[in-house]
């Protein structure tokens, strides 16, 4: 209680000059008219009396708010109670930012949260899928059976997985790292199935490719992350027969990526490009930790463009990228 003495006379110290000065000048009127001194300190008594009891009464009062303010303090890291009645207008005001600012804390600290644990998830699916082509070079180099063409292929998975990782990391500042601007599609694409060709000779896929002769304003270097996930995984699921890409021929606005492989069930299909979502063919097929088509809507939605599935289990699958927002043909 005692330390609190001397930092309520400094928060009052302005209204105890005015009372002590404005007693100076009743002692001073009193005497230059000559008033009777008993009668003028009686009076001044009466008064000091009566500013003490008030003074006492408004530090109990005072005490008893810093007491609540100290407990309401120590709650804050769990939720905030109910400030003190507040006295005017400005306390109230102050009451109000620091609701606000707690509120806002609040919601910092979720959004903070949520973040740690999509990156925790995102990190464990990350390293169970780059432990696949580490374990299969392993194998082959404890079996002595190194194919180069097998290790190459595999070397090449571990540096698109890093690859994916990067641009997870760069996703959220994907905005201040896009430069649109009008670009050959078909430009694009090739870079895409060039940077994959090995794997498709080394699988024996056989890729239809045909040239679309339209510019799409876009970001060169996001579009065509997300066409090396599609391209990927149309070759990641394709065990034999082919992967086609071209421009839909009632729509000049849709690049289709369409393959030849396991293909994905009607109930997964709504639900294939959620972060960490497999589906069936994914988890039984021991490839899948839901990572790429998730990374690929999530680019695609920033550039304004598109995503689209169609599938059939056994017949292969369809990926379509809507470009219409951003269409320009060349001839214009």
């Amino acid at each position: 209680m005692m330390k609190l003495v001397l930092p309520y006379i400094k928060e009052k110290r302005k209204t105890i000059f005015v009372l002590l000065f404005c007693g100076v000048i009743i002692k001073g009127i009193a005497f230059l008219y000559g008033a009777n001194t008993e009668d003028t300190n009686y009076a001044l008594l009466i008064c000091a009396v009566s500013v003490g009891i008030i003074a006492v009464t408004d530090f109990v009062k005072y005490a008893g708010k810093y007491k609540r303010l100290e407990h309401l303090k120590k709650q804050l890291a769990y939720e905030m109670g109910d400030f003190p009645e507040a006295e005017g207008l400005l306390e109230q005001t102050y009451q109000e930012i620091i609701v606000e600012l707690h509120r806002n804390r609040k919601e910092l600290i979720s959004s903070m949260d949520i973040s740690a644990k999509e990156a925790e998830e995102y990190y464990m699916m990350w390293a169970h899928q780059i432990k696949t082509p580490i374990s299969v070079m392993n194998l082959l180099l404890q079996s002595g059976e190194c194919d180069l063409k097998i290790l190459s292929a595999e070397l090449f998975k571990i540096e698109q997985y890093v690859e994916m990782v990067l641009h997870y990391l760069r996703k959220k500042q994907m905005s201040q790292d896009m430069v649109l601007n009008q670009y050959f599609l078909s430009d694009i694409v090739k870079a895409a199935i060039k940077k994959y060709s090995k794997l498709f000779i080394l699988q024996k896929i056989k890729l239809n490719f045909e040239p679309m002769e339209i510019t799409v304003l876009t970001d060169e270097k996001w579009l065509l992350f997300a066409l090396e996930q599609i391209i990927s995984n149309a070759l990641k699921y394709t065990n034999e027969g082919s992967v086609s890409i071209y421009m839909d021929k009632n729509n000049a606005n849709l690049l289709v990526i369409e393959d030849t492989g396991i293909g994905i069930s009607a109930e997964d299909l709504p639900r294939v490009a959620e972060r960490g979502f497999t589906g069936y063919n994914g988890r039984s097929n021991q490839k899948s930790t839901g990572l790429g088509l998730y990374l690929t809507k999530e680019v695609l939605g920033k550039l304004g463009h598109g995503l689209k599935l169609e599938s059939q289990v056994g017949k292969g699958t369809k990926v379509i990228i809507d470009f219409s927002r951003e269409f320009t043909p060349i001839n214009e």
